[in-house]
């Protein structure tokens, strides 16, 4: 059981799922929801990200075997597919009813969310448009956190833009490590017809974008937490991919450089003031 239990933890993408809950987490202390709304956020955002990550690692188990992926749970037997196919369904089922704390528009948001996500995974993870479900999701999570508030106010446009962006250069981050393996499997989303530097340049001009957008956003002049964020944001991926070209093998550091830029950004917004 504990093997299993373990198998279902890896199969989950555990990293970016941790991360994206605590900024869902932190956004909505930043808006004002109360310690009963935080934890409804970081709950529904959660099982969103675990129904993504078995998801995505239960459709591509057959792709996985393929090029020999140790490090994935179904492919070692780690956790059967079967138990895999359930606990999706399971996590995916809890995100509109958890989001539905705070009502039927933030249950509605969550759900487009968790809907594109998942279309990422099947079918459009191969296509030109791959990076849309990427933009779509992130653009609704700061969505369902301003209208999981009393009153369902609607978020700020330059938010949920802020967002997207971000989700999509962390499209392109994300499938760097895996350009090659993908190309033997037959995976051409819009990175593998990019290529490594055409991702890399796209992934570092979204974050940069994202960043902007954050600091100009809100009315008033950029403040210098605002601009120091965005030095940062040019910053942090070049050292993320200097030292993921350095490390041999496969190497997440890109992806983990975005996740370093989302905090930075997530910390920005609630250091500057009320967003709603």
């Amino acid at each position: 059981m504990s093997t299993r239990v373990l198998g279902l933890v890896r199969a989950s993408h555990p990293e970016p799922a941790a991360a994206v809950t605590v900024v869902a987490a932190l956004l909505a202390a930043g808006v004002g929801h109360s310690a009963a709304g935080v934890a409804a956020v970081a709950l529904t955002v959660l099982a969103s990200q675990l129904a993504v990550g078995w998801s995505n690692d239960l459709i591509d188990a057959d792709r996985d075997a393929a090029v020999g992926r140790t490090d994935k749970p179904v492919t070692t037997g780690e956790v059967a597919r079967p138990a895999l196919a359930r606990a999706t369904a399971v996590a995916a089922v809890a995100v509109p009813v958890l989001a539905l704390a705070g009502g039927p528009a933030a249950a509605a948001c969550a759900t487009l969310g968790l809907v594109s996500a998942l279309l990422y995974n099947r079918p459009l993870k191969s296509t030109p448009v791959s990076v849309l479900p990427y933009a779509v999701s992130f653009g609704a999570l700061p969505a369902f956190v301003v209208l999981a508030l009393p009153g369902s106010p609607l978020p700020p446009a330059w938010l949920v833009a802020a967002a997207a962006l971000l989700g999509a250069g962390a499209h392109f981050a994300n499938v760097l490590p895996d350009l090659a393996d993908d190309a033997r499997t037959g995976v051409r989303g819009l990175p593998h017809r990019l290529g490594p530097v055409g991702s890399r340049l796209a992934a570092a001009g979204l974050l940069l974008a994202a960043t902007v957008a954050l600091v100009l956003g809100p009315p008033g002049p950029p403040s210098w937490t605002g601009l120091s964020a965005v030095a940062a944001a040019v910053a942090v991926p070049a050292v993320g991919w200097y030292a993921g070209h350095a490390t041999a093998g496969r190497s997440a550091t890109a992806f983990r450089a975005v996740l370093v830029v989302a905090l930075i950004d997530v910390v920005l917004l609630v250091t500057s003031g009320r967003v709603v």
